[in-house]
């Protein structure tokens, strides 16, 4: 049984999309759409930069979910693609949205962009942190979190449930700080700060969610037939009028991909294909589900590969 997963934040790259763009005619036209809802060139910023420019939050997100979708719809020009289920982590939520019909594109695109602007302004430069915690259990992170937020007041708490080995943390810089030396004393064998423009994915996001929830009232939400496994809830949904919701309290909660990945498992997903830039869930999928069959397509050159794949799981 196969489930197809889209990237979220991290996974950019200067040139990202452009043999896309130019060996697909619907993968050009994704690209065209997103330009034409966004009314400037983010295939120009994606296919050339600045990297400082894309690398902006509000830029980002808007431009790896149009590369995961027009990845996706050349691959569509080829087979015929039919996935159990579709999923995200963060940003690519909306994706998986997109992919299984719940969310018109170029709403999306829109959305996502004033998304990552409104978590870019919630919490002023600097106030704001995020640490891998690689080599502890989520238990050992969250008992971190708990132990800083108590003694400093802040806010720090788990914001990505990556692997059993890999809990993100976000919150206030002192806290994060904090919560990663006691993480490092409960067995965690390293705490990485990461080179992130905001604390995403907990409660110091609530000035953001708040707005997004004025550009999520306004969208249009279809019914879809494919179900879109939740960060939330970690469990398949496929009723479009709970997506306002829970895309909203997707802004504050934790991701949990562990739970996501798992879930697909017991469901009977075997077969794991990333669609988009990078590799990162591919990675993080061989830490949960190690039997598991995994694909990537994140360039034109890796299609072919895709389609054997694709059949393989029919």
């Amino acid at each position: 049984m196969l489930a197809l997963l889209f990237p979220g934040q991290g996974s950019q790259f200067v040139g990202m999309g452009r043999d896309a763009f130019e060996a697909s005619p619907r993968a050009r036209e994704t690209f065209e759409a997103a330009d034409e809802a966004l009314g400037f060139s983010l295939s120009g910023l994606c296919f050339d930069g600045p990297e400082d420019a894309l690398q902006l939050t509000e830029n980002q997100q808007p431009a790896i979910l149009t590369t995961s979708i027009a990845l996706l719809r050349a691959l569509e020009e080829r087979v015929d693609v039919r996935p159990a289920y579709f999923a995200g982590h963060s940003l690519g939520e909306y994706t998986a949205l997109v992919a299984a019909g719940a969310l018109p594109f170029e709403e999306a695109v829109a959305i996502v962009h004033a998304r990552g602007r409104f978590m870019q302004e919630a919490v002023p430069a600097g106030k704001g942190a995020m640490s891998a915690l690689i080599g502890c259990s989520p238990e050992v992170a969250v008992e971190a979190c708990d132990a800083a937020a108590a003694q400093t007041g802040e806010v720090v708490a788990a914001a990505n449930f990556n692997s059993p080995q890999q809990t993100v943390i976000a919150g206030e810089a002192g806290a994060v700080a904090l919560a990663g030396e006691r993480a490092l004393e409960g067995g965690a064998k390293r705490a990485i700060a990461l080179a992130v423009s905001a604390p995403f994915h907990c409660a110091l996001m609530q000035g953001a969610a708040e707005k997004l929830a004025v550009e999520l009232a306004r969208a249009n939400f279809r019914a879809f037939e494919t179900p879109v496994v939740t960060n939330v809830e970690a469990r398949p949904n496929t009723d479009a009028g709970r997506l306002e919701a829970l895309l909203r309290e997707q802004v504050t909660a934790p991701v949990r991909f562990t739970e996501m990945v798992g879930e697909l498992g017991s469901l009977g997903v075997d077969h794991f294909l990333e669609v988009g830039p990078g590799r990162v869930l591919s990675g993080l999928i061989a830490r949960i589900a190690r039997r598991s069959k995994r694909a990537n397509v994140s360039a034109v050159e890796e299609l072919e590969e895709a389609v054997a794949f694709l059949n393989e799981a029919a």
